[in-house]
């Protein structure tokens, strides 16, 4: 599947969406890519170089605070990639509360604008593993292993959480179960124009890999956190262990590949767990410890990073459960799962190198 193949790709200029559009484009797909402003030329620039670009990409416009400006974009697509999420509430919004209200109504809204463009089979959601949380609803511990049947109690208060975590963990979790419920028969019948899709949730890990772009995502930057210090990241990294009982990574490159698989396939529906690896905060800790050397410091810096190194491998060692996948106790398997985090952790600290982030 590729020449011929039009697809859709919300959020196109950010970390995931840039690399998927390459990916499609590499594949031969004509692509729709929409982002917030055409007049950001650092944003367009970057997918306007992308090869195959002059031939078969389109960029468009289009907000999640005002979904209906996704249609331009839609018309004509066999597939549409939602990769775009609202992370900061827009304060001049007259229509939405929060960001959970915005991306609920916006999936609504692009479910009904595929189903009504009689092109659209197929809707390939970029939902998060923080959606997918083993706490039990009571509170009392995790379940035993992580799987698609999992949704994060939206009742329970996190540890290390803030305002801007528990609105994103809500967001997220909240517009996937409104994807995952549309109905085809029921569309169906409030408009004969309407024609059956099917939807698929890739519910993705922590994303981390290289970058085309010439600074660090914020994916990038909290799995750094423990080789970098910076305090706000950390903290992200201990929230996700506190609620999913681990950091479940993918390589971008994974990621992207998925999404292309799910178009692939004759036919696809459901939800989906996307992480190549599931360690826990001292796995993460230990690994940058063990395999990247350190730079000369200064005697002043070397006491700053001793008090660091510390407090981050008492934190670690206070939060060493870590729950597993189903794998059917493959053993194999889970030695990949291993193997896969470590590149994953390898791929960003290179990227940081590429880009010239230091250690603090």
């Amino acid at each position: 599947m590729g020449g011929g193949t039009v697809v859709c790709v919300t959020g196109g200029s950010g970390y995931l969406g840039s690399w998927l559009v390459r990916k499609l484009l590499g594949r031969g797909c004509v692509v729709h890519a929409t982002l917030r402003s055409l007049a950001d030329e650092k944003k367009t620039g970057l997918l306007r170089a992308l090869p195959g670009a002059a031939e078969r990409l389109r960029l468009f416009e289009a907000d999640m605070y005002d979904a209906d400006t996704f249609e331009p974009a839609i018309a004509g697509c066999h597939f549409v990639f939602l990769v775009a999420t609202p992370l900061t509430h827009d304060p001049t919004s007259t229509k939405y509360k929060n960001t959970t209200e915005a991306a609920v109504d916006a999936a609504r809204i692009i479910l009904r604008q595929c189903a009504l463009s009689g092109t659209v089979k197929r809707v390939i959601h970029t939902a998060s593993v923080t959606a997918a949380s083993p706490l039990k609803e009571d509170g009392s511990g995790y379940k035993d292993f992580a799987d698609e049947s999992n949704w994060t109690p939206l009742n329970l208060s996190c540890e290390f959480s803030n305002a801007y975590l528990d609105d994103y963990v809500r967001s997220k979790t909240l517009s996937e179960k409104e994807l995952l419920s549309y109905s085809s028969s029921s569309s169906s019948k409030e408009d004969d124009r309407t024609r059956a899709l099917e939807v698929v949730t890739l519910t993705c890990g922590l994303v981390g890999g290289d970058s085309i772009q010439t600074y660090l995502w914020g994916n990038i930057a909290a799995i750094l956190a423990p080789l970098t210090g910076q305090a706000v990241n950390h903290n992200a990294l201990l929230f996700l262990q506190a609620l999913l009982g681990s950091v479940p990574l993918v390589h971008v490159e994974d990621v992207c590949q998925a999404h292309v698989f799910c178009m692939e396939q004759e036919s696809m529906t459901g939800r989906f767990l996307c992480a190549a690896g599931y360690p826990n905060m001292r796995d993460i800790v230990d690994h940058f410890a063990a395999k990247q050397p350190r730079p000369q410091d200064t005697a002043d810096s070397s006491d700053r990073r001793r008090g660091q190194d510390s407090a981050q491998h008492q934190q670690a060692g206070g939060l060493g459960v870590q729950i597993q996948v189903w794998s059917g106790g493959d053993a194999g398997l889970q030695r990949r799962v291993r193997q896969e985090a470590g590149r994953a952790l390898d791929a960003c600290y290179a990227c940081m190198r590429s880009i010239g982030i230091q250690r603090l």
